[in-house]
């Protein structure tokens, strides 16, 4: 088993305190969570992961998404948070992973799409997390990194401002995609939603 990183253990460490009240928090997410999936294009019978999928609210609408013949995994570090995803009942729409998105006990190419909402800044390496997603899709498969709320609206929320650095921007999140074995389709930043799609290259 791999051992954790410092990185790692802070991430796990912020969800860990925070799993118990995480969906009373935001009680309101459920629409923006079904509509981002739609963007996915998800068919019948398809095979889609939700990386960092945290108490699991995108599990529902992936699941409605592909059916009952498809395959919903949802992967996150934080066992606290995959027990809140327990309690919630979303365990029965897709099964539970404790598992870091660098190191994932998938084969590769055999996914169809990857879902992941708020994953992109808590990742410790970035380049070697999304090589490691891009590693478990088939090529032409999709990606969505997904929030609820758009990069000025969240800054505002914590009481902070955007920086030239964030990831999350369309100029360093395209070429980061890039690089990753990811090309990017379609990026929204909006008051409402962030939403950047990618297609798996071969």
């Amino acid at each position: 088993m791999r051992c954790m990183s410092d990185d790692h253990t802070r991430v796990q460490e912020f969800f860990t305190t925070r799993a118990a009240d995480w969906d009373r928090r935001f009680p309101d997410d459920g629409p923006a969570y079904a509509a981002a999936v739609t963007e996915l294009g998800l068919r019948e019978g398809d095979r889609v992961l939700d990386a960092g999928c945290g108490t699991g609210r995108a599990l529902p609408p992936l699941r409605a998404a592909v059916g009952a013949s498809g395959a919903v995994l949802g992967a996150d570090l934080t066992p606290a948070m995959l027990e809140a995803a327990v309690r919630a009942g979303r365990h029965r729409d897709g099964r539970l992973l404790l598992a870091d998105v660098a190191a994932l006990p998938l084969r590769s190419g055999s996914l169809d799409a990857v879902f992941g909402a708020g994953l992109i800044s808590h990742l410790p390496r970035p380049e070697a997390d999304l090589r490691e997603l891009a590693r478990v899709v088939r090529p032409g498969g999709t990606l969505a990194l997904f929030h609820p709320i758009g990069r000025a609206a969240l800054a505002a929320r914590h009481g902070r401002r955007i920086t030239a650095d964030d990831l999350r921007a369309e100029a360093n999140l395209r070429p980061l995609l890039a690089g990753c074995g990811w090309r990017m389709t379609s990026y929204v930043d909006e008051d409402t939603r962030y939403l950047a799609l990618a297609v798996r290259e071969a």
